[in-house]
């Protein structure tokens, strides 16, 4: 394997970034009729290139074969995504001082989330997403989509075709595309002379420090840092003209770049998160070697909290069928006798089958129903969200938990802490929490 960036060769000993053993794709949710046949299941081992610091995986099955007409995701099921991006078009609208004579696009632009909100200030918008379903969804809305996967050609073509983008965009696209240059070379094609890229990804230094190895799996094939982005940028002649740290998806950036013609002005925000990436080792090798030893603890103590309150006649059910969860369950080796089924706002995924595990994924209704002692919030990054959507499970003493970055009980009211190992002693701690928000 090479570095999908830089080409240097990778080895498969000395780079590797966490080895995961083998899994099927995060999001190949299975039908009913789909159980008696085998699954198909590819390496999830993650390479880290000595060169140029991208951590990668390999292209195990085709892209357009993961972001199939099948796929499940879609982004408009959480309230605090759609917040966010209505946030991200305020704010671009002022800083850009886009109009109704602006053109922006979006790459992966899912079932219309955020260009829904371009669309009401009367700004010209066209999403591009390759998923038939997410796609469909966006044009329900009102919203102009093509069904392609973005790369140079289709910008080109675009360009010629309709002109270039004074805003293009790409929220958590960045990391799902096995050409990387290609891509980038697309966002330089279609970009005006004065227009803006802005490109959202999960920020890799969060990934490391929080030990978020749930995250890597075969739809995400590239992990990154504001070094590497800035390399890749550049590479096209794209120059990072400003980044914000996020607190979406576990720790994101928010990188806004330009042509290097484009006379603005480089904000200090760039020399600042360059500075804590070097700072926190990540342009040295140790800082990609310790994220597998925290991996097994992780799945260590969640298969130990199972076992345990299965021999203790406690229930567990979980909640958010998300891509992530597949991963940590699939790790771990979690089937349905250890945790019965997952419950899933979205109804793309109810009755339907997690990857891997099998574990059926239900309406929140049966969540309700069933009363489980403990619910494993899968999505963490959506905890507080989820936590609040859940707080009645706290009226029948059932209580929260998350696996990452360790094992944390909700004690209600948005507090989180340490999961005790004795279930008494959380309930006691969990009424007394209780007991002083109601005082």
């Amino acid at each position: 394997m090479k570095c999908r960036h830089c080409a240097t060769p990778l080895h498969e000993t000395r780079d590797v970034f966490a080895d995961l053993g083998s899994a099927p794709p995060s999001n190949a949710f299975l039908r009913a009729q789909d159980l008696g046949q085998a699954e198909a299941h590819f390496p999830l081992k993650v390479l880290t290139c000595p060169a140029c610091w991208l951590v990668q995986v390999d292209e195990v099955q085709r892209h357009d074969a993961l972001f199939s007409d099948d796929y499940v995701y879609f982004s408009s099921y959480s309230t605090s995504w759609l917040a966010h991006a209505r946030a991200y078009v305020e704010q671009a609208c002022e800083r850009l001082a886009l109009s109704p004579a602006s053109s922006v696009v979006e790459v992966a632009s899912n079932d219309g989330y955020l260009l829904q909100y371009m669309a009401q200030r009367g700004i010209p918008c066209l999403g591009i997403e390759p998923t038939a379903g997410t796609a469909d969804a966006a044009r329900a809305k009102g919203i102009e989509t093509l069904s392609e996967f973005f790369g140079h050609e289709l910008a080109t073509r675009l360009r010629a075709e309709r002109g270039p983008a004074d805003l293009l965009l790409g929220n958590n696209v960045l990391a799902h595309v096995p050409d990387i240059n290609d891509f980038v070379a697309g966002f330089a094609a279609l970009l005006a002379p004065e227009g803006t890229v802005t490109v959202e990804f999960p920020h890799l230094l969060q990934l490391v420090q929080q030990a978020q190895f749930d995250t890597l799996y075969h739809e995400h094939f590239s992990y990154l840092s504001l070094h590497t982005v800035q390399r890749i940028f550049a590479a096209q002649g794209l120059v990072v003209w400003d980044v914000e740290v996020l607190s979406t998806h576990g720790g994101s950036l928010r990188v806004w770049a330009r042509h290097r013609a484009n006379p603005r002005p480089v904000s200090t925000n760039v020399a600042e998160v360059l500075r804590a990436e070097a700072a926190a080792g990540m342009l040295q090798p140790a800082f990609y070697r310790g994220l597998q030893a925290r991996a097994d603890c992780i799945k260590n103590d969640l298969l130990v909290f199972l076992i345990e309150q299965q021999r203790a006649g406690k229930t567990v059910a979980a909640y958010g069928a998300a891509a992530k969860g597949n991963t940590l369950l699939n790790y771990a080796g979690v089937r349905p006798d250890l945790l019965p089924f997952v419950a899933d706002a979205s109804v793309q995924k109810q009755g339907r089958f997690l990857p891997g595990s099998r574990i059926p994924v239900v309406g929140e209704a049966m969540l309700r129903d069933a009363r489980p002692d403990f619910v494993l919030v899968l999505p963490w990054n959506l905890r507080d969200e989820i936590g609040a959507q859940l707080a009645y499970v706290h009226a029948w003493g059932g209580r929260l938990v998350t696996a990452v970055p360790s094992l944390q009980v909700c004690a209600g009211g948005g507090v989180w802490r340490a999961l005790d190992a004795n279930p008494d002693a959380d309930a006691e701690a969990d009424a007394e929490a209780g007991a002083g928000r109601d005082a």
